[in-house]
């Protein structure tokens, strides 16, 4: 499926999570609705683009299981976190609880928030390497305290790639009135998500990386009960502008100014890509050359895995720890040397490789990886 993509054929792309890729059919999708855009700009922006977001709208509801108003397009993750952060009322005292696998910008978005009124956002240690998802969920658990208000948890973590088993957590919360916000910005595309049944207060997740969509595409879903406590990040016409929309959420959220919309326009397309009987085919494959992939390093390395090779914690990537003193040069090593375009970063005391494979990535690309770390790193 690599003709699909327009990624640079000599190199060897490992690296999906971070950005996504955008399949030929989709990306030309896009630029369609950009020209669409330009030929006449006053009609596509007061009412082509609403009529078409509430299409885009209603078959990302449909895939990710929610009301098509619950949701609405984002143009990353991030700023989905952060509308919704800097719209709670955190009192001084009061503990937003996550794991010490976050994504450092949401790290960084709840620092700033949490130290202005004197609230705590207390990280738990999730100690390596994972057992069951019953004892991580009972350890992460144990974190819970009589001031605990939010929840903040991945749904897969970015630098250890790990799926963290979210929906117990979830129920747990809402039995005890905590509001759980979890990013699931790895997540669409990638597992299966059904938000009526996970329950969750507040879920983001990106259209551009497993999804596949263009870039600066994501999107925020708030529990109806909640979305009148959600101010936009950024103030514009709300229900005095164009948007049809009934819903005060959709209508507040969802025009923060003159931008090209034309990305969340394509979304459609791309999940009727990722649903085709082929990608589903491929993703198997992926999923299992991941496996396999990680074993192969793991046992020339040494080192142990982050959790066992099962499916509860693994899905189209995996992060394995790298016996090197630092990220950087390893990582430009393996570009300069073998043009291969995978991450490694350090995430406390470890340096990390992480891989991803989507459906244009071959057996042969994996090997790769292995042969490549096999040179640079010698173990006999």
């Amino acid at each position: 499926m690599r003709n699909q993509f327009l990624l640079d054929e000599k190199i060897t792309f490992l690296n999906h999570g971070s950005y996504g890729a955008c399949p030929k059919p989709v990306f030309e999708k896009y630029q369609f609705w950009q020209r669409e855009l330009e030929r006449q700009p006053v009609i596509f922006q007061s009412r082509t683009v609403f009529e078409k977001l509430a299409e885009s709208r209603q078959a990302l509801g449909e895939y990710i299981g929610c009301d098509a108003d619950d949701v609405v397009f984002t143009p990353n993750p991030s700023t989905g976190i952060n509308t919704v952060i800097k719209s709670l009322t955190l009192e001084a005292g009061s503990e937003i609880l996550a794991s010490d696998h976050e994504y450092g910008a949401m790290v960084r978005a709840w620092n700033l928030v949490t130290a202005k009124v004197g609230a705590r956002f207390i990280q738990r240690e999730i100690p390596l390497p994972l057992t069951t998802p019953e004892a991580f969920i009972e350890h992460f658990w144990a974190g819970v305290t009589p001031k605990t208000r939010i929840i903040f948890l991945s749904h897969i973590t970015s630098s250890t790639a790990l799926i963290f088993p979210v929906a117990e957590i979830v129920r747990r919360a809402r039995e005890r009135g905590i509001l759980t916000i979890i990013d699931g910005a790895h997540v669409p595309g990638q597992i299966p998500l059904n938000l009526q049944a996970l329950d969750p207060d507040v879920y983001v997740g990106s259209c551009n990386k497993w999804l596949c969509g263009p870039k600066g595409t994501a999107f925020l879903y708030v529990r109806k009960s909640l979305q009148s406590r959600i101010e936009p990040l950024v103030v514009s016409w709300g229900k005095d502008g164009s948007d049809p929309s009934k819903s005060a959420f959709v209508v507040d959220e969802q025009w923060a100014g003159t931008r090209d919309m034309s990305g969340f326009l394509v979304i459609p397309e791309a999940i009727r890509l990722v649903q085709s009987p082929e990608w589903q085919t491929e993703q198997s494959r992926c999923r299992e050359l991941v496996r396999t992939t990680r074993t192969k390093l793991l046992e020339y390395l040494k080192t142990d895995p982050l959790c066992p090779d099962d499916s509860h914690w693994l899905g189209q990537m995996a992060a394995v720890e790298l016996p090197v003193p630092a990220a950087l040069p390893f990582k430009q090593a393996l570009w300069e040397k073998f043009r291969i375009e995978v991450p490694v970063h350090q995430r406390k005391d470890d340096i990390l490789l992480r891989f991803s494979l989507q459906v244009y990535n071959t057996t042969e690309d994996a090997e790769r990886l292995v042969v490549a770390v096999r040179e640079l790193i010698r173990t006999d």
